[in-house]
């Protein structure tokens, strides 16, 4: 089955965030922060179910960067939503805000 894949504002913003910040610490740094995160997207896309499901939304983190990817699958849409995209450093109850 073929899923489109949508990043809500929050997810946006929070890409956009980690990538300032590692541009920062190192030129080059934010493109693979970003690389990494849109090949962890590309993966949920290709088998969404893969991941496990936590208070009704699936998690899976970044293999480099210390990101958890928090998305929700629509079967009617056959949608993937990106809710968040969250540092794991940040408080748990945030990621779902």
């Amino acid at each position: 089955m073929t899923y489109t894949v949508d990043l809500l504002f929050k997810a946006r913003q929070e890409i956009f965030e980690g990538w300032k910040w590692y541009e920062e610490q190192q030129s080059g740094l934010g493109d693979r922060f970003e690389e990494e995160v849109f090949r962890k997207i590309d993966l949920i896309e290709a088998n969404p179910l893969h991941y496990p499901l936590k208070k009704g939304k699936h998690e899976t983190t970044t293999d480099i960067f210390p990101y958890l990817i928090v998305y929700m699958i629509s079967e009617k849409r056959k949608s993937i939503m990106i809710v968040s995209v969250f540092h794991t450093s940040r408080h748990p109850k945030k990621k779902y805000k």
